[in-house]
């Protein structure tokens, strides 16, 4: 009886890690043909980002950062072009430089408030917001700080 406990719990842990989502299975189009998610990245202790990508008529590129367990979501547009009304440019560089830098030091420093506060005149559309959904990048990464958020299901 106890080899069969045994071999049912290594059964499920097998499938379980078989059926795991991965990073690399973020990367989507969110918007048909021209928007979307690449480049997610565990950027530790519960910490993911990845680049959103935008091009019809325009272009724009940018980056979010989840805090997984809170659901915290630093969002910020690094580079655009013909998007509006707005003259063309592209930090995107400089803005990996601030992220770079915060990340190499102590996390409790690197707060998404002084993340921002170092984007102010590097980034445009800086945004602070609760996610109350999962997202694909948390739950590839970090499936246990779900907590109440609803649960993230990649379709297809």
């Amino acid at each position: 009886m106890r080899q069969l406990t045994i071999i049912s719990t290594l059964a499920t842990l097998i499938a379980g890690q078989v059926n795991a989502l991965t990073l690399a299975e973020c990367k989507r189009t969110t918007h048909p043909s021209h928007g979307g998610e690449i480049r997610h990245a565990d950027l530790g202790e519960g910490r993911v980002m990845w680049m959103d990508w935008w091009s019809q008529e325009g272009t724009a590129k940018g980056f979010s950062i989840v805090e997984c367990a809170s659901g915290e979501m630093l969002r910020f547009r690094s580079a655009e072009e013909n998007m509006g009304p707005r003259s063309a440019f592209d930090r995107t560089d400089d803005a990996l430089d601030v992220l770079e830098r915060h990340q190499s030091g102590a996390r409790v420093f690197a707060t998404f408030e002084r993340i921002a506060n170092d984007l102010e005149f590097i980034a445009r559309d800086i945004a602070i917001t609760t996610e109350t959904t999962e997202t694909c990048a948390c739950a590839a990464a970090y499936p246990a700080l779900r907590g109440d958020k609803t649960e993230f299901m990649l379709a297809g």
